[in-house]
């Protein structure tokens, strides 16, 4: 059993192995051990459609001030305008990187990179592989990472909490508590590093395109921990999700479908985007997504539709392969058939606090990709900038970490305990009761259209959940099924507190402003 190592990663998306990766380059000595709940492609890189956004310098039109632009943009200026500098200046060598360590990407007849467009951006600078981007990068820096002799890899390993100490006012990360899911053992094992990659936050939502991993455990440690989290409120609805009934999660149809030409239509075929921005199907996401839901209201359907009959099939089908054979296999031919869609929670904009370098305000402990909240995104987050941002952070905490780690001292101590037996069937009622019970409470409307006091009356639901839940287990019982639940309850307070927080703010300061 492992009870020590010098780095403990918590995630094996493209945030986790970027960082792996770039700490094993620099310091081969590190003994560096990456834990994933589920399979090491269970998450939700392997899932990304679109692509990585990108400024490259043969496309003379584009800029990186036009990035920039179109990111505060969608972010409705609550970016930090530091941080987003900085991310799409470091792109072109954060790609670089990718495909020196075996990413391919499509190529025009042209030769250059076939650059897509997608909602939200002003030029084509979206690289991809087809439809299937995230599951070509998350198979080549796997590869990558176990070619490395001191980086093992541990599947099945649940981290349950951070293990802190403190020291004159300072709360320090000296490792984190895992629990072995086929053996029902929970250690603790001690890092001199820890960051936290567990993407987001999808299973609070009935709707969302998100794995069943996504449950907010990186959040929900660090906030348990003591970090800062910050902007939990902004969720990010994905407009195009395929719509089946009691099919979950949903199958995400991609942005770049949009871009590549697909309209949006209601049951009697008209393009009602158009009322609500004039970019159309080339809004951004959250603008899409309210006016779907606006139009569903107006007309008490269960969905409207993607159109993609009018586009070349033949060349559709040589960009998106994947859909349409989903599609396919889902009884819709998007030759003839336009696809069922509904909004449905896709990405976590908000999460633990960092700065610059991914580090939280715990010391030695980094949060990377979906579960940090770096200043990127702002309230909403553009399309493909998901991926950059993940591999900028784990570089820039590589970058910081190389010439301090020998300065962080080992911690002695671990141990590991057995679960303490109790009766599954009381458990599992308990669980389904709650998870059910949050599921319905959790929607867009609740996070974005319901009053302050609505909100207010969910908290003290969801306070109550978090009682039963502690009250039907103890400490000695270690269940995947009740830290997921418990993770899920917290990351929704803080969905909703941070909500009632930002709008007590908006209002104060229009007041102010009248």
């Amino acid at each position: 059993m492992l009870f020590q190592t010098d780095i403990a990663i918590v995630g094996s998306g493209i945030a986790g192995l970027s960082f792996a990766i770039k700490l094993a380059e620099k310091r081969p000595d590190l003994n560096i051990s990456i834990f994933t709940k589920e399979n090491f492609d269970s998450g939700n890189t392997a899932r990304a459609q679109g692509g990585i956004a990108v400024v490259l310098d043969h496309n003379k039109q584009d800029s990186f001030k036009s990035h920039f632009k179109d990111t505060i943009k969608a972010g409705k200026g609550f970016n930090d305008p530091d941080i987003v500098k900085m991310v799409v200046e470091q792109a072109p060598d954060r790609l670089t990187e990718l495909i020196e360590w075996g990413s391919k990407f499509d190529i025009s007849s042209g030769g250059d990179f076939d650059l897509g467009l997608e909602g939200g951006h002003s030029y084509n600078r979206i690289l991809h592989k087809q439809d299937f981007t995230g599951l070509e990068i998350q198979t080549k820096l796997l590869a990558k990472v176990v070619s490395y002799p001191k980086t093992q890899m541990l599947s099945h390993y649940f981290v349950t909490d951070l293990i802190t100490e403190s020291q004159d006012g300072v709360s320090t990360c000296i490792g984190i508590r895992a629990l072995d899911i086929n053996n029902n053992i929970l250690s603790e094992i001690k890092s001199r590093v820890t960051l936290l990659a567990t993407g987001g936050s999808g299973k609070l939502f009935s709707n969302t395109t998100n794995p069943p991993v996504a449950t907010a455990d990186g959040v929900a440690m660090a906030f348990n921990a003591g970090a800062r989290i910050a902007d939990m409120n902004f969720v990010q609805f994905h407009p195009t999700a395929l719509y089946q009934k009691d099919t979950l999660p949903f199958f995400l149809i991609s942005e770049a479908v949009r871009g590549y030409g697909a309209y949006i239509i209601n049951k009697n075929g008209r393009r009602f985007l158009y009322d609500h921005d004039q970019r159309g199907e080339l809004a951004t996401r959250d603008i899409i997504s309210a006016a779907i839901l606006k139009e569903l209201a107006k007309t008490k359907d269960q969905d409207v539709y993607l159109d993609c009959r009018h586009l070349d099939q033949r060349k559709f089908a040589t960009h998106f392969p994947t859909i349409i054979e989903h599609c396919r296999q889902k009884g819709i031919n998007v030759k003839i058939d336009a696809i069922p869609v509904i909004p449905a929670a896709h990405y976590q904009c908000g999460g633990i606090k960092v700065d610059k370098n991914a580090q939280s305000s715990i010391k030695n402990l980094f949060a990377s990709g979906e579960c940090s909240r770096t200043g990127l995104h702002g309230s909403n987050r553009l399309a493909s900038n998901s991926l950059l941002e993940a591999l900028v952070f784990s570089h820039q905490a590589a970058k910081f970490i190389v010439p301090r780690i020998d300065k962080i001292n080992r911690q002695p101590g671990s141990i590991s305990m057995e679960s303490s037996s109790i009766k599954r069937e009381k458990m599992d009622e308990t669980l389904e009761q709650l998870a059910d019970t949050l599921k319905s409470l959790m929607t867009y409307e609740m996070v974005y259209l319901s009053p302050v006091s609505e909100k207010n009356s969910v908290l003290e639901e969801l306070a109550i959940m978090r009682y039963m839940l502690a009250k039907t287990f103890d400490n000695n019982t270690f269940s995947l099924e009740y830290y997921e639940l418990r993770n899920l309850i917290i990351a929704a307070e803080l969905v909703l507190k941070h909500a009632v927080l930002f709008e007590e703010r908006q209002a104060i300061i229009k007041r102010a402003l009248s």
